[in-house]
Parts: C-alpha cells; structure tokens; sequence
C-alpha cells in the first residue's frame, strides 16, 4: 500500500482525512478484532431476563481482559462501556440494571475497543428468544445494505456511491435510513473525516482512494426517519416509535478493494438467515 503515515486528503469541507499505511492497517486489525470478539462473547449472554447494565459490564471486562480500553467510557460524559440501544431505540441507549431484555426484543450492542491507541468500532443486532418475522426482517435488511454499502467501497468509488446503496435498499422495503447519525472516520481517532451518509447519490460525494479508514453504520427505521432525544442527553428513539435497528463495521479502503476490520471472529455478524421479505 503507498500510503504512509502524515499522508492525507481533505473531504468536502476541507478537513484532512489520514491515509494510513500497512502498519495502520495492522493496527486496525488488532483493535478491530478486540471488538468484535467483544460482540462474538457477548451473543451467550444476550437472553431473557438479564439486564443491559449486566451486559454492559460484561463487556468492560472482557475488554480489559483483552488488553483493550472502551472508547465510550468517559467519552464527552458519556458514563458506560458500551451503548445497548433495544427495539425503538436507535442509539446510544445508555445500559442500566433496570432495563431487562425481553422474549421478542431486538437488540443492538455497539462496542469501540481502544488497543495500543487505535480504535476498532463496530455494532450487531441480537436477536432476544423468539422474534417475530417482522422485526427479523428489519433486522435481515439492515444487515443486507450494510454490506451492500461496504461492497462499494474501492479506490475510484464515491461516498455516495456507499450510501446510495443503502438508502435504495431501505426504501424498497418502505423502510427509512436515520439521517441524524452518520458514519466516520477513525483510526487513532475516535470519530474523524469524512463523515459517512447512508444515503447520496452515485458518483457524487468524496472520492475513495487507499489508506482511508471509516465506518459504515446505517440505522435503518421500519417506520420515518425522525428522532427524539430522551432526558439522559444520550439515548435516540424513533420519533414514531416504530423498530430499528443497526450494524456498524470499520473498513479500510485499500488497493483494489475494501477491508473490514471488525468482522466477527466466529462468524456471527447477523443473527438471522436470508428470509422472505413477504414474511414482512
């Protein structure tokens, strides 16, 4: 890769974009898969009954344990490991013992794992006991244009290429992609340039070339697009209460390609196999 350390581009608002080399890369991988073995231990505690303040601990531990700090501890206040976002929450659903998940829930967990000064980001959907095929569509679907939108990441290709994916995706179905959150650039930091819509359109937005590293996170809503904060100044729910859900990997861009950092170890990136979308 010709890229090295101190090489960058700037994005549309002229905020510069590090180019990383083989060793950020390295790196990434590292930090990258701390976190998704992160997701991978959490899937066996992911049940009935048990509380997300419980899972969230879970979490810091095995973090720790793995020569990892979470990101989001202390992160502009923020005061928990990782955020749990169930059901009509879209983000940053702050874990607490009081909120225990429930037969039929859906469930996102998003970890960031900090290694040796590098952060890996990635969130998955669990799916809690039996889940009607209604939500596990949205889940399904979700997952789907995540990886449709990574699938257009290469040197040449557009952010909007990237989004445009996932939007078209959503709106098939008559779902709607939250345009309140987007995805980022990281690396040694946490949330960087460019930012990443997941929507836009082909051929527009900035150009990927290798050595750029961001995530690609789309919050995908069974009903419209809009938000509401709650009182802790952290946790997002969907306007009209409706479900959504969430997947989020780091990519890097690299020569000819995409690589994802943050792919689960034991193969469990969606909880739900390819489905009927007339199950809807």
């Amino acid at each position: 890769m010709k890229t090295y350390p101190g090489h960058f581009v700037l994005d549309p608002m002229g905020r510069r974009v590090p180019l990383q080399g083989e060793e950020g890369f390295a790196a990434m991988r590292t930090a990258g898969r701390v976190a998704a073995a992160c997701l991978d231990h959490l899937t066996l505690f992911v049940q009935p009954g048990v509380s997300t303040g419980a899972l969230d601990r879970i979490a810091d531990t095995f973090m720790r344990d793995h020569g990892a700090i979470p990101a989001t501890l202390g992160y502009h206040g923020y005061p928990k490991s990782c955020c749990i976002s169930p059901n009509h929450v879209v983000n940053h659903g702050v874990p607490d013992d009081q909120v225990l998940l429930k037969d039929g829930d859906i469930v996102n967990i998003d970890v960031t794992a900090i290694v040796d000064g590098w952060y890996g980001d990635t969130s998955r959907m669990y799916l809690v006991g039996t889940v009607n095929p209604r939500a596990a569509h949205l889940v399904r679907t979700t997952y789907d244009a995540t990886m449709a939108g990574i699938g257009q990441v290469a040197p040449g290709k557009h952010l909007g290429d990237v989004g445009h994916v996932i939007d078209r995706m959503a709106r098939a179905v008559g779902y709607s992609s939250v345009r309140d959150y987007v995805g980022h650039g990281i690396g040694r930091v946490f949330h960087d340039a460019p930012d990443v819509m997941h929507w836009g359109k082909p051929g527009r937005g900035m150009k990927l070339v290798p050595g750029m590293i961001f995530t690609v996170e789309p919050m995908l809503n069974q009903g419209g697009p809009g938000l509401r904060q709650l009182e802790d100044g952290w946790t997002n729910i969907t306007r009209d209460l409706s479900l959504s859900a969430q997947f989020e990997h780091t990519v890097g861009v690299t020569a000819d390609g995409v690589e994802i950092f943050t792919l689960s170890p034991a193969g469990l990136d969606c909880p739900v196999e390819a489905i009927n979308p007339l199950s809807r």
